[in-house]
Parts: structure tokens; C-alpha cells; sequence
């Protein structure tokens, strides 16, 4: 491990307010998990000089592939630990693919040669923008940088104003890329409330970003309704358009509650724990209502909107169970003492580091970022 340099090394073991934790919370939980996460997944090998997040389990059967929403999870990672050598390497990585937008290019080559995909991915580049917040606040400075992390992040906060926020026909509506500009597509598992506020205090465009959030809640409760069977149960679909229904955005893509949408209810769990926002709390409360009705012990890897199993077909049986999902329902479920036990049983089950299901990579992350939020230790670090 790293020797500790910034302003809030780990362990914090933060309780907020208003918030449940699960009663066996252990930092050196997250600390293993972490430990597994840079030993099977972070790699120098095709890093051009510096370190990426590789994925060895892929379903377009090129291995080793690297994507930027891998890079921007390792830099919350890096950050969350007090790890800057870490945090360094992931970045000047991602600035290596810029494409003409100045975002990563999503998906890149496992030799570093080129960008198997252009476009910046919305989910990626706001969750890099936080964590370069987060680095200034952390270190300060530039580190191994030329320029300071705050200089980064605010460049990377405008351009996502600029190319990923619809201004137009959709007003303010997050878009899912920059090369998405015009079309009526939102993803609701991009959708990152408590990111947009700080981006508003760092910018000074607070009400540009506040419309942000408010046309983004308004899309995911218009996402649940008796049509689409999802009304009460909080099952997002992993796309829909701004009416909230759900569209196949490419071919193939799946409209159902799957690895994507399973974020949601951690996104909006930041929202409620950072901001308390009765919205994310309304949602918390039906998806957490669903989630706690079916167990820790049984939840999947695919819900059908309307709560039908729908088990994702790409993963190989027998299926472990996916970090995503149950780590992300616990950290949605925090809001309310009434989930103590599902919390506790989800806890337990995320811990084993075993939910692997379909992609060792993302399941990685998501055990990695689960654990801290459960712990206390992925805090929304204050100014210096």
C-alpha cells in the first residue's frame, strides 16, 4: 500500500446522518477488495508508460480490451485510497486517447495501438470529472501531472456541458456521448444527481447544472409506469428516451433492467446520502422495496421492467451472482433502517469478493465501489 499524502487518508469510516450501514461494516473489507481489483485487473502491459483496467472476460471475444468507464471507476478507486501514484497512471492514460472532443475515446486496443471506438461515454467522462475534483480536494496540486488536477477538472466539466448536455430539443437533457448530440436517447444509469451539483459550485453555472438534475429525475419517474410494468418496482430501463420510453439505442441493446441500470440505485443513493434529496429517496424506496423482497441471497444478473427474472444470456453457469446488482441495491437501501437486514445480508454477500457473474472486470469495480460506499469510505470530500 501506498504511504498516505492527502488530506483524508484510508480508512475515513464516515457515518452520515440519516444513513444506515451494515452492522459487520469493516474497512479492510474494501481493502481486500481493492487488493483483488489491482492485482487482476490493473495492468502496466498496453499502458503506453502508465496503468489501465483490462478487461480479461469480455463478450465481444477481443480479451484484454480497455474501456474508459474502467479508467474513470479506477480513479474514484485511486482517490477513495489515497493513492496517487495510482490515480496519476489511470489519467494520463485516458489523456493519451483524446478524441477531437477532448474526452477518452471509450474503448481502446489491449496493446494501447489505437481507439477501437471514438466517442466519449457520458458515464465515464462526469465520473472522471468528479474524481479530478476529488484529487484537488485530496493532494491538491498536480502530483505527477503538468497541469494541477483542478485545471483538469473544470476543462472536463465544461466540455461535458458543452457536447453531453442536451441544449436544445431535449432542455438539459444528459446525453449518453458527445457523438450522441440531437438524439433522443437518455441512459438512466448515467444519470449522476450529486456529481451535477458539485459541478455547478465548481463552474459557477449552478442553475445550468440544477436543470440537469431536474430533467433527469423527471425522465426516470417517467420511466416507471403501468405500460411498461415498472411502476412500483424502481427497474429502470437501460435506455429510453425523454418520454421515459424505453428505445433500443443501437441494434441490439438490451431495454431491460441489466448490468447497466443496476447503477442506478448507487447514483442516487450518493444523491440521498450527500444531498438528501426527497427524489432519490422516493426511488430508493421502491427499487429497495423490490430488491429486500426478493433477498440478497437471490438476486440476479436481469429483471425484466416488470421484475421477471430475465438472467443475463452472455454469462457462463454456473452464475456466482453479480457484484452490481447486489452491492448496488444495498447502497440504494441505506436511506431507510427498515432495510437493515437486507443491507446486512447484501454486505455479507458483496464481501466474498465472489460476484463475478458475466464480466470479472466491471464486477471487480463494482465490489471495489459497493464496499466503500458501505463502509463509509467514498465520501463527497469537502474544499480544502
Amino acid at each position: 500500500m501506498n504511504v498516505f499524502m492527502g488530506r483524508f487518508p484510508f480508512p475515513q469510516n464516515q457515518r452520515l446522518p440519516g444513513l444506515i450501514y451494515p452492522s459487520s461494516a469493516d474497512a479492510e473489507d474494501a481493502r481486500r477488495a481493492f487488493l483483488r481489483f489491482r492485482e487482476e485487473i490493473v495492468t502496466a502491459e498496453g499502458a503506453r508508460g502508465f496503468l489501465r483496467t483490462r478487461r480479461p472476460d469480455t463478450p465481444d471475444g477481443i480479451v484484454d480490451t480497455t474501456v474508459s468507464e474502467g479508467i474513470a471507476y479506477g480513479m474514484i478507486i485511486a482517490v477513495a485510497f489515497d493513492d496517487q501514484p495510482l490515480f496519476d497512471a489511470f489519467w494520463q492514460y485516458a489523456l493519451a486517447f483524446l478524441n477531437e472532443a477532448g474526452f477518452m475515446s471509450w474503448y481502446i486496443a489491449p496493446d494501447g495501438s489505437k481507439a477501437l471506438g471514438s466517442g466519449g461515454a457520458t458515464d465515464s467522462d462526469e465520473d472522471m470529472a468528479w474524481a479530478l475534483v476529488m484529487a484537488h480536494r485530496q493532494w491538491g496540486g498536480s502530483g505527477s501531472l503538468t497541469e494541477t488536477y483542478l485545471s483538469h477538472a473544470q476543462r472536463q466539466i465544461d466540455r461535458l456541458w458543452q457536447y453531453e448536455i442536451d441544449h436544445d430539443r431535449f432542455e438539459g437533457m444528459l446525453l449518453p456521448g458527445d457523438e450522441w448530440r440531437g438524439q433522443n436517447v437518455f441512459n438512466p444509469s448515467y444519470f449522476a444527481p450529486h456529481q451535477y451539483r458539485l459541478f455547478g459550485e465548481e463552474s459557477g453555472n449552478r442553475e445550468g447544472w440544477r436543470s440537469v438534475v431536474d430533467r433527469g429525475y423527471d425522465i426516470v419517474f417517467a420511466s416507471l409506469n403501468e405500460l411498461s410494468g415498472n411502476a412500483r418496482n424502481g427497474l429502470v430501463p437501460a435506455w429510453c428516451d425523454a418520454s421515459g420510453t424505453p428505445v433500443e439505442a443501437f441494434p441490439g441493446a438490451m431495454t431491460n433492467y441489466q448490468t447497466d441500470s443496476a447503477r442506478l440505485p448507487f447514483r442516487l443513493g450518493q444523491d440521498f446520502a450527500y444531498h438528501a434529496d426527497d427524489r432519490a429517496r422516493r426511488y430508493l424506496s421502491q427499487v429497495s422495496d423490490f430488491f429486500a423482497g426478493i433477498g440478497a441471497d437471490q438476486i440476479g444478473d436481469g429483471y425484466h421492467l416488470n421484475g421477471a427474472p430475465f438472467p443475463d444470456p452472455r454469462t457462463v453457469q454456473p452464475n456466482p451472482g453479480s457484484a452490481v446488482f447486489v452491492g448496488c441495491a444495498a447502497v440504494g437501501a441505506q436511506h431507510d433502517a427498515r432495510y437493515q437486514r437486507f443491507v446486512n445480508e447484501a454486505y455479507d454477500r458483496v464481501k466474498t469478493g465472489k460476484l463475478l457473474a458475466r464480466s470479472r472486470y466491471y464486477n471487480h469495480c463494482w465490489t471495489v465501489l459497493s464496499l466503500l460506499m458501505l463502509t463509509g469510505n467514498l465520501l463527497d470530500f469537502p474544499e480544502p
